[in-house]
């Protein structure tokens, strides 16, 4: 009868299979301890695949590594020059003696990612203009200090500065060159004075149509290429399914926005409709206010709202021939994070609280029930120094 309730091999075998797994899901906290023991190059790998990482706020080496080999699948010169970004961003950081947590983090690296891909991207120069790695240096190198000054700001109000560092570099690197400079020209953007199809006549395929859903994840990155963007979604799974799962209604609502607001077919099934909205939902989803329905809720919103400035921002960027980037998510998301609601289930976590979805919402949890402890206590606090007043009043009586 004992031998029955041993765990068979097949149980144990499944039981460290999830343990297994276990170290690298999540934010993988323990491998974060395990790193600062470890030598400087160590360290300074796991902060530069935590700060690509970052880009979709995941907090996790292994799906930086997952999203690097996708950017490199991409396109090689693109991924070595997001990655030296996220390189020179880090150290830049670490030289500055920026906070120690957040560099561990790669807080100081993703802006970093993002800066030199879109400056590859946006190079009207053939791959491998090894020039081009010049301006990317200079410009990943000044986002920790944009991001240090913005933060003195935005932490006035406990606010992220989200990839703002990243939209003023490359739009100043854009806007100083332009498209005739003779060392690093640009891509030459028109002003978009037609952003709607030509008539009604045109159906869209809707295989297309649902492939757009996860190539707009990949369009966080720049990247159009399917592949990249099924690991780039493998990767926020490994993390987080929250943030996966947000990810893809965010990047679906900027879809339907842009089929509802007859945007050309080629921009729609490129992605580029739905990549603002992929950070926005993130942000709200889970990742900056704690998931419940309304949460979830407002997350769609603020999606499908991203989608609409999505589409004025590009108008209006276009006129000064420079790119939207992600100024459409920023400002977006700042807007609906500044939301004051009497509502307990809309609930902004403090900065530093902020995790993946779920460690937030254990957060949240620990919070209420500590919240109920305290209250109780205050309650029977006023019994408990009644009793020697009755003590009193009775002795008085005896005597």
């Amino acid at each position: 009868m004992g031998n029955g309730n041993q765990p068979t091999p097949e149980t144990q075998a499944c039981s460290c299979l999830l343990r297994a797994v276990g170290l690298f899901v999540g934010d993988m906290r323990q491998s974060t301890e395990w790193v600062k023991r470890q030598v400087v190059a160590i360290q300074l790998l796991d902060c530069i695949l935590r700060g690509v990482a970052q880009v979709m706020f995941v907090n996790n080496p292994v799906s930086g590594l997952l999203i690097v080999v996708g950017l490199f699948l991409q396109n090689p010169w693109w991924g070595l020059n997001g990655l030296l970004g996220t390189v020179v961003a880090t150290a830049s950081a670490i030289l500055l003696k920026q906070n120690r947590e957040a560099v561990l983090a790669g807080l100081y690296g993703y802006n970093g990612t993002l800066v030199g891909m879109l400056m590859a991207i946006f190079s009207a120069k053939e791959d491998w203009y090894w020039w081009l790695l010049v301006p990317n240096v200079f410009m990943s190198m000044m986002c920790p200090i944009v991001s240090s000054a913005l933060s003195s700001v935005a932490n006035k109000w406990d606010l992220p500065i989200f990839t703002l560092p990243f939209n003023i570099l490359v739009c100043l690197h854009i806007a100083a060159t332009g498209a005739s400079h003779p060392y690093f020209p640009q891509v030459d953007i028109q002003p978009k004075t037609h952003l709607h199809m030509n008539g009604s006549t045109e159906n869209f395929d809707i295989p297309q149509l649902f492939l757009s859903v996860p190539v707009g994840v990949g369009q966080v990155f720049g990247c159009d290429d399917p592949w990249t963007a099924g690991l780039i979604l493998l990767a926020l799974l490994l993390c987080s399914p929250t943030i996966c799962f947000h990810a893809m209604l965010g990047s679906a609502a900027g879809m339907t926005v842009g089929v509802a607001l007859a945007a050309p077919p080629r921009d729609i099934y490129s992605g580029l409709w739905g990549y603002n909205s992929v950070l926005s939902c993130i942000a709200i989803g889970g990742v900056f206010c704690a998931v419940t329905w309304q949460t979830h809720a407002l997350a769609l919103i603020c999606a499908i709202f991203c989608a609409y400035l999505s589409s004025a921002t590009l108008k209006l960027m276009s006129v000064l021939g420079l790119p939207a980037c992600t100024w459409p998510f920023c400002l977006s998301t700042l807007i609906f994070l500044l939301i004051s609601s009497e509502n307990p289930n809309i609930c902004r976590l403090p900065l530093s609280a902020v995790s993946y979805p779920e460690e937030n919402l254990r957060y949240l949890r620990q919070l209420k029930s500590s919240e109920k402890a305290q209250s109780s206590q205050r309650e029977e606090a006023p019994l408990e120094h009644d009793k020697p007043n009755i003590q009193l009043e009775v002795e008085n009586e005896s005597v």
